[in-house]
Protein backbone atom coordinates (compact mmCIF):
# COMPACT_ATOMS: atom_id res chain seq x y z
CA UNK A 1 0.00 0.00 0.00
CA UNK A 2 1.75 3.55 -1.03
CA UNK A 3 0.76 7.14 0.33
CA UNK A 4 -1.69 7.89 -1.75
CA UNK A 5 -0.62 11.00 -4.09
CA UNK A 6 -4.02 12.86 -3.34
CA UNK A 7 -2.56 13.09 0.81
CA UNK A 8 0.36 14.06 -0.01
CA UNK A 9 -1.24 17.13 -1.61
CA UNK A 10 -3.68 18.18 1.09
CA UNK A 11 -0.89 17.43 4.00
CA UNK A 12 1.80 19.62 1.97
CA UNK A 13 3.97 17.30 1.82
CA UNK A 14 3.93 15.71 5.75
CA UNK A 15 2.78 12.35 6.23
CA UNK A 16 0.14 13.34 8.89
CA UNK A 17 -2.54 15.81 8.55
CA UNK A 18 -1.22 18.84 10.66
CA UNK A 19 -2.79 21.37 12.37
CA UNK A 20 -1.11 24.67 10.79
CA UNK A 21 -2.12 23.08 7.72
CA UNK A 22 -5.70 22.65 8.74
CA UNK A 23 -5.69 26.43 9.88
CA UNK A 24 -3.78 27.64 5.98
CA UNK A 25 -6.90 25.57 4.62
CA UNK A 26 -9.34 27.45 6.64
CA UNK A 27 -7.70 31.14 6.66
CA UNK A 28 -5.41 30.99 3.73
CA UNK A 29 -2.77 32.20 6.35
CA UNK A 30 -0.54 31.29 8.87
CA UNK A 31 -2.57 31.47 12.30
CA UNK A 32 -0.92 32.12 15.12
CA UNK A 33 -1.99 31.22 18.99
CA UNK A 34 -1.80 33.10 22.08
CA UNK A 35 -1.61 31.46 25.49
CA UNK A 36 -3.66 33.06 28.18
CA UNK A 37 -4.00 32.43 31.76
CA UNK A 38 -6.76 33.70 33.76
CA UNK A 39 -7.76 33.42 37.27
CA UNK A 40 -9.72 29.23 36.46
CA UNK A 41 -8.75 26.52 39.22
CA UNK A 42 -9.59 22.92 38.70
CA UNK A 43 -11.80 20.78 40.76
CA UNK A 44 -9.18 18.75 41.58
CA UNK A 45 -7.26 21.42 43.12
CA UNK A 46 -9.64 23.02 44.81
CA UNK A 47 -10.78 20.34 47.09
CA UNK A 48 -14.23 19.46 44.99
CA UNK A 49 -12.60 16.47 43.48
CA UNK A 50 -9.39 16.25 45.24
CA UNK A 51 -6.21 18.66 46.18
CA UNK A 52 -2.72 19.01 44.39
CA UNK A 53 -3.96 18.15 40.76
CA UNK A 54 -2.36 15.40 38.38
CA UNK A 55 0.60 14.39 39.79
CA UNK A 56 2.32 15.59 36.53
CA UNK A 57 0.90 19.36 36.68
CA UNK A 58 2.71 22.34 37.29
CA UNK A 59 0.08 25.18 35.45
CA UNK A 60 3.66 27.10 35.23
CA UNK A 61 4.91 25.08 31.96
CA UNK A 62 1.93 26.21 29.85
CA UNK A 63 1.57 29.97 31.32
CA UNK A 64 3.22 32.64 29.26
CA UNK A 65 6.22 33.70 30.37
CA UNK A 66 5.72 37.35 30.69
CA UNK A 67 2.43 36.69 32.48
CA UNK A 68 1.62 38.82 35.68
CA UNK A 69 -1.70 38.14 37.69
CA UNK A 70 -5.06 39.42 37.23
CA UNK A 71 -4.49 40.53 33.43
CA UNK A 72 -7.26 40.84 31.80
CA UNK A 73 -7.67 38.81 28.56
CA UNK A 74 -7.20 42.18 26.48
CA UNK A 75 -4.26 43.26 27.91
CA UNK A 76 -2.88 39.34 27.65
CA UNK A 77 -3.57 39.25 23.98
CA UNK A 78 -2.45 43.09 23.39
CA UNK A 79 1.11 41.83 24.67
CA UNK A 80 0.85 38.53 22.93
CA UNK A 81 -0.09 40.07 19.47
CA UNK A 82 2.56 42.54 19.76
CA UNK A 83 5.22 40.18 20.34
CA UNK A 84 4.00 38.01 17.54
CA UNK A 85 3.23 41.11 15.37
CA UNK A 86 7.26 41.71 15.39
CA UNK A 87 8.47 38.62 15.11
CA UNK A 88 6.29 36.73 12.06
CA UNK A 89 4.07 40.01 10.92
CA UNK A 90 1.34 37.88 12.58
CA UNK A 91 -2.44 39.26 11.27
CA UNK A 92 -4.69 36.40 12.73
CA UNK A 93 -4.75 34.96 16.32
CA UNK A 94 -6.29 31.89 17.85
CA UNK A 95 -6.88 33.27 21.42
CA UNK A 96 -6.13 30.03 23.83
CA UNK A 97 -7.29 29.33 26.99
CA UNK A 98 -4.90 27.43 28.28
CA UNK A 99 -3.92 27.34 31.78
CA UNK A 100 -6.06 25.28 34.55
CA UNK A 101 -9.96 24.33 33.72
CA UNK A 102 -11.52 26.76 31.27
CA UNK A 103 -14.95 26.09 31.59
CA UNK A 104 -14.78 25.61 35.55
CA UNK A 105 -17.25 28.73 36.20
CA UNK A 106 -20.47 30.04 35.17
CA UNK A 107 -21.89 30.00 31.53
CA UNK A 108 -22.34 33.91 32.13
CA UNK A 109 -18.98 34.99 33.14
CA UNK A 110 -17.45 32.37 30.24
CA UNK A 111 -19.35 33.99 27.72
CA UNK A 112 -17.90 37.52 28.94
CA UNK A 113 -14.51 36.34 28.68
CA UNK A 114 -15.05 34.48 25.30
CA UNK A 115 -16.82 37.01 23.61
CA UNK A 116 -13.72 39.51 25.50
CA UNK A 117 -11.33 37.48 23.42
CA UNK A 118 -13.07 37.31 20.17
CA UNK A 119 -13.83 41.17 20.24
CA UNK A 120 -10.11 42.07 20.06
CA UNK A 121 -8.71 43.04 16.70
CA UNK A 122 -7.28 39.77 14.82
CA UNK A 123 -8.75 37.35 16.79
CA UNK A 124 -10.11 34.56 14.29
CA UNK A 125 -11.20 32.37 16.96
CA UNK A 126 -10.92 30.47 20.25
CA UNK A 127 -9.26 27.25 21.41
CA UNK A 128 -10.46 25.98 25.04
CA UNK A 129 -8.59 23.44 27.27
CA UNK A 130 -10.85 21.85 29.71
CA UNK A 131 -11.36 18.63 31.61
CA UNK A 132 -14.11 16.33 30.62
CA UNK A 133 -15.79 16.32 33.97
CA UNK A 134 -15.96 19.98 33.69
CA UNK A 135 -18.30 20.61 30.54
CA UNK A 136 -22.37 21.02 31.86
CA UNK A 137 -24.64 20.92 29.38
CA UNK A 138 -25.24 25.18 29.76
CA UNK A 139 -21.81 25.69 29.32
CA UNK A 140 -21.22 23.54 26.25
CA UNK A 141 -24.58 25.37 24.97
CA UNK A 142 -22.96 28.36 25.35
CA UNK A 143 -19.67 27.04 23.16
CA UNK A 144 -21.94 25.57 20.46
CA UNK A 145 -23.38 28.99 20.07
CA UNK A 146 -19.97 30.56 19.82
CA UNK A 147 -18.86 28.37 17.51
CA UNK A 148 -21.35 28.89 14.78
CA UNK A 149 -19.98 32.28 14.06
CA UNK A 150 -15.82 31.76 14.87
CA UNK A 151 -13.34 28.80 14.72
CA UNK A 152 -13.54 26.74 17.57
CA UNK A 153 -11.96 24.35 19.61
CA UNK A 154 -13.08 22.68 22.47
CA UNK A 155 -9.66 20.71 24.25
CA UNK A 156 -10.61 17.94 26.27
CA UNK A 157 -7.79 16.56 28.70
CA UNK A 158 -7.84 12.86 28.76
CA UNK A 159 -4.19 11.65 29.04
CA UNK A 160 -4.58 7.94 29.10
CA UNK A 161 -7.45 5.64 28.48
CA UNK A 162 -5.91 3.08 31.03
CA UNK A 163 -8.25 3.40 34.06
CA UNK A 164 -5.13 2.20 36.32
CA UNK A 165 -2.51 5.48 34.84
CA UNK A 166 -5.77 7.58 35.43
CA UNK A 167 -6.00 6.50 39.43
CA UNK A 168 -2.06 6.51 39.01
CA UNK A 169 -1.52 10.56 38.04
CA UNK A 170 -4.59 11.70 40.72
CA UNK A 171 -6.94 12.52 37.36
CA UNK A 172 -10.22 12.56 39.31
CA UNK A 173 -12.32 11.14 36.97
CA UNK A 174 -12.16 8.11 34.49
CA UNK A 175 -13.19 7.17 31.15
CA UNK A 176 -16.52 7.11 31.64
CA UNK A 177 -16.40 10.74 32.12
CA UNK A 178 -14.24 11.33 28.78
CA UNK A 179 -16.84 9.44 26.44
CA UNK A 180 -19.63 11.10 28.48
CA UNK A 181 -18.23 14.51 27.55
CA UNK A 182 -17.34 13.47 24.15
CA UNK A 183 -20.64 12.43 23.00
CA UNK A 184 -22.11 15.65 24.30
CA UNK A 185 -19.59 17.73 22.37
CA UNK A 186 -20.45 15.86 19.04
CA UNK A 187 -23.99 16.37 19.59
CA UNK A 188 -23.56 19.56 19.77
CA UNK A 189 -21.39 19.88 16.42
CA UNK A 190 -18.35 21.28 18.31
CA UNK A 191 -15.05 20.34 17.30
CA UNK A 192 -13.25 18.70 19.82
CA UNK A 193 -9.27 17.95 20.50
CA UNK A 194 -8.06 15.50 23.15
CA UNK A 195 -4.87 15.59 25.00
CA UNK A 196 -2.98 11.83 25.07
CA UNK A 197 0.16 11.09 27.05
CA UNK A 198 2.48 8.74 26.14
CA UNK A 199 5.12 6.64 28.06
CA UNK A 200 3.32 6.15 31.43
CA UNK A 201 4.73 3.00 33.75
CA UNK A 202 2.68 0.18 33.72
CA UNK A 203 1.24 0.74 30.19
CA UNK A 204 1.87 -1.62 27.30
CA UNK A 205 2.04 -0.80 23.65
CA UNK A 206 -1.78 -2.51 23.49
CA UNK A 207 -2.73 0.05 26.05
CA UNK A 208 -1.83 2.77 24.80
CA UNK A 209 -3.00 1.68 20.83
CA UNK A 210 -6.22 0.77 22.08
CA UNK A 211 -6.45 4.71 22.71
CA UNK A 212 -6.67 5.77 18.55
CA UNK A 213 -9.49 3.26 18.07
CA UNK A 214 -11.70 5.13 20.85
CA UNK A 215 -11.05 8.52 19.49
CA UNK A 216 -12.07 7.39 15.89
CA UNK A 217 -15.26 5.89 16.95
CA UNK A 218 -16.22 8.97 18.74
CA UNK A 219 -15.52 11.10 16.31
CA UNK A 220 -12.72 13.28 18.08
CA UNK A 221 -11.73 16.11 15.41
CA UNK A 222 -8.59 16.20 16.78
CA UNK A 223 -5.40 14.95 19.25
CA UNK A 224 -2.51 16.88 20.62
CA UNK A 225 -0.11 14.20 21.65
CA UNK A 226 2.87 14.42 24.54
CA UNK A 227 5.33 12.54 26.05
CA UNK A 228 5.52 11.71 29.48
CA UNK A 229 7.78 14.82 30.65
CA UNK A 230 9.04 15.58 35.06
CA UNK A 231 8.44 19.18 35.16
CA UNK A 232 9.94 20.68 38.84
CA UNK A 233 7.81 21.07 41.64
CA UNK A 234 5.55 18.18 41.05
CA UNK A 235 4.62 15.08 42.64
CA UNK A 236 5.50 12.96 38.98
CA UNK A 237 9.05 14.47 40.14
CA UNK A 238 9.28 13.43 43.57
CA UNK A 239 8.61 9.63 42.21
CA UNK A 240 10.87 10.31 39.42
CA UNK A 241 14.15 11.33 41.51
CA UNK A 242 13.60 8.65 44.30
CA UNK A 243 13.11 5.83 41.08
CA UNK A 244 9.90 5.11 40.94
CA UNK A 245 9.75 4.80 37.59
CA UNK A 246 12.18 4.90 34.31
CA UNK A 247 11.44 7.76 31.41
CA UNK A 248 11.12 6.33 27.52
CA UNK A 249 13.99 7.12 25.11
CA UNK A 250 12.99 9.20 22.70
CA UNK A 251 13.37 6.45 20.29
CA UNK A 252 10.63 4.69 22.54
CA UNK A 253 8.32 7.87 21.92
CA UNK A 254 9.36 8.21 18.37
CA UNK A 255 8.13 4.59 17.64
CA UNK A 256 5.20 4.23 19.51
CA UNK A 257 3.87 7.64 18.29
CA UNK A 258 4.11 6.59 14.97
CA UNK A 259 2.32 3.58 15.77
CA UNK A 260 -0.43 5.67 17.03
CA UNK A 261 -1.00 7.91 14.39
CA UNK A 262 -1.12 5.09 11.68
CA UNK A 263 -4.71 3.42 13.60
CA UNK A 264 -6.00 7.37 13.81
CA UNK A 265 -8.35 8.08 10.94
CA UNK A 266 -6.60 10.85 8.44
CA UNK A 267 -9.06 13.42 8.59
CA UNK A 268 -7.88 13.81 12.18
CA UNK A 269 -6.72 17.04 12.57
CA UNK A 270 -2.66 17.01 14.81
CA UNK A 271 -2.20 19.51 16.46
CA UNK A 272 0.64 18.18 18.46
CA UNK A 273 3.48 15.70 18.45
CA UNK A 274 5.26 16.78 21.19
CA UNK A 275 4.94 18.14 25.01
CA UNK A 276 6.39 21.41 24.75
CA UNK A 277 8.11 23.34 28.08
CA UNK A 278 10.53 25.66 29.48
CA UNK A 279 14.05 24.03 30.22
CA UNK A 280 14.10 25.58 32.93
CA UNK A 281 11.76 23.56 34.83
CA UNK A 282 12.42 20.58 32.46
CA UNK A 283 13.90 17.98 35.00
CA UNK A 284 13.74 14.86 32.31
CA UNK A 285 13.91 14.20 29.81
CA UNK A 286 16.41 15.91 28.17
CA UNK A 287 15.44 14.74 24.36
CA UNK A 288 12.21 16.33 25.06
CA UNK A 289 13.26 19.53 25.14
CA UNK A 290 15.16 19.81 21.74
CA UNK A 291 11.47 20.26 19.98
CA UNK A 292 12.37 20.33 16.54
CA UNK A 293 14.82 17.55 16.72
CA UNK A 294 12.09 15.71 17.86
CA UNK A 295 9.50 16.47 14.69
CA UNK A 296 12.54 15.68 12.76
CA UNK A 297 13.16 12.25 14.01
CA UNK A 298 9.21 11.57 13.98
CA UNK A 299 8.93 12.64 10.13
CA UNK A 300 12.47 10.33 9.69
CA UNK A 301 10.74 7.54 11.29
CA UNK A 302 7.55 7.63 9.26
CA UNK A 303 9.80 8.28 5.79
CA UNK A 304 11.85 5.10 6.95
CA UNK A 305 9.04 2.77 7.56
CA UNK A 306 6.81 4.10 4.28
CA UNK A 307 4.11 4.80 6.03
CA UNK A 308 1.84 7.60 7.45
CA UNK A 309 -1.32 8.75 9.55
CA UNK A 310 -4.29 6.38 9.33
CA UNK A 311 -2.62 3.52 7.23
CA UNK A 312 -3.71 0.81 9.39
CA UNK A 313 -7.31 2.21 9.88
CA UNK A 314 -7.20 2.37 5.86
CA UNK A 315 -6.75 -1.67 5.96
CA UNK A 316 -9.05 -1.98 8.62
CA UNK A 317 -11.83 -0.02 6.66
CA UNK A 318 -10.57 -1.98 3.58
CA UNK A 319 -10.99 -5.06 5.34
CA UNK A 320 -6.87 -6.16 4.77
CA UNK A 321 -4.86 -7.59 7.59
CA UNK A 322 -2.20 -5.18 9.16
CA UNK A 323 1.36 -6.11 8.17
CA UNK A 324 3.58 -4.94 11.31
CA UNK A 325 2.10 -7.73 13.84
CA UNK A 326 0.20 -7.37 16.94
CA UNK A 327 -0.38 -3.89 18.63
CA UNK A 328 0.54 -5.72 22.42
CA UNK A 329 4.35 -6.69 20.70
Amino acid sequence: MKFPVSLQTQWRGRRYNSYNSALKDTFGARVYKIGLRLDFTCPNRDGTLGVGGCIYCNNASHTPQAYQPRTSVTAQLAQGAEALRKRHRAENFIAYFQSYTNTYDSASRLESLFREALDFPGVVGLSIATRPDCVPNDVLDLIADLARNTYLWLELGLESTHEQTLRWVNRGHGLREFVDAAERCKRRDLRVCTHMILGFPGETRGDILRAPRLLNQLGIDGVKLHNLHVIRHTVLEKLYLAGSFQLWTQQDYVSCLVDFLEFLTPRMIIHRLTGETYRAITVAPEWSINKIGLINAIDKELALRDTWQGRKFELQAAGLPETTGPIDG
